[in-house]
């Protein structure tokens, strides 16, 4: 009677995590995890960050054709930033409104606030590629781990059952190494996602750092017609005072 051959082993991905040890299984869900936290930050990113240009494109084109922070205002953009930006000059210029002659302090607390802002929107056009960061740096160390547990098991299994036959210990190795190729795929796609966010968040930072010119330029006109209409109120009290005494 010829003797039976037993099916050969699958090699597939599925096949070869299943039949993983917990603690390189463990691994490589955590490493699926990385990877799909990667790609959904990369959709949020992305459709926030485009929005948020185009919003911001459309909002200097319309402050460009403004004459005064009231007529930004009452065109109210479609872009939240701008809005922002608007409001907290209408805010201090209440604040200050009764410091008589002091255009260049307005100025300066303006300046001031809008950087503040400016330094805000910037962090937020920041946010979630730290996550990114630590993935691209440890997804790989994190799969060589797996990589190196699931070779000492199987060299444990080997030794324990004194077979040398590489069909023997090809299976626990190619587990093993499934880990590290799940590194590889984690962390390789997290640092081209976070460089590819770095240059789009700089693109943003400085169309708000345009809005805030623009925005600080309408201050100016505001602040000079203010100045102009006190000196010509001080001229024509002055005119009365000498017709007056004349």
């Amino acid at each position: 009677m010829p003797p039976v051959l037993s099916s050969p082993m699958s090699f597939s991905a599925w096949e070869m995590f299943v039949h993983a040890g917990p603690v390189v299984r463990g691994v490589m869900l955590v490493l699926v995890a990385c990877s799909l936290i990667t790609w959904t930050i990369l959709i949020a990113k992305t459709v926030e960050l485009l929005l948020a240009r185009r919003q911001m494109h459309n909002a200097a084109a319309a402050l460009d054709q403004c004459a005064s922070v009231a007529d930004g205002a009452d065109g109210a953009p479609a872009c939240r930033i701008a809005r922002t930006l608007l409001v907290a000059v209408q805010a201090e210029r209440r604040q200050s409104h009764d410091i008589a002659g002091d255009a260049e302090g307005v100025k300066e607390r303006i300046v001031l606030h809008l950087e503040r802002l400016e330094a805000a929107e910037g962090r937020r056009f920041m946010r979630g590629t730290g996550l990114l960061a630590t993935i691209g740096a440890t997804a790989p160390f994190i799969g060589l781990f797996g990589t190196v547990w699931g070779i000492m098991t199987a060299f444990t299994g080997i030794a324990a059952s004194r077979a040398t036959s590489l069909a023997v210990v090809a299976p626990g190795i190619a587990e093993a190494l499934l880990a590290t190729a799940l590194g590889l795929v984690a962390a390789i796609p997290a640092v081209v996602i976070y460089n590819h966010i770095m240059r789009q968040s700089a693109g943003c930072r400085a169309q708000v750092a345009d809005l805030t010119a623009l925005v600080m330029r309408l201050v100016s006109r505001d602040l000079g017609r203010a100045a102009q209409d006190s000196a010509v109120l001080r001229g024509y009290t002055l005119h009365d005072a000498r017709a007056a005494a004349e």
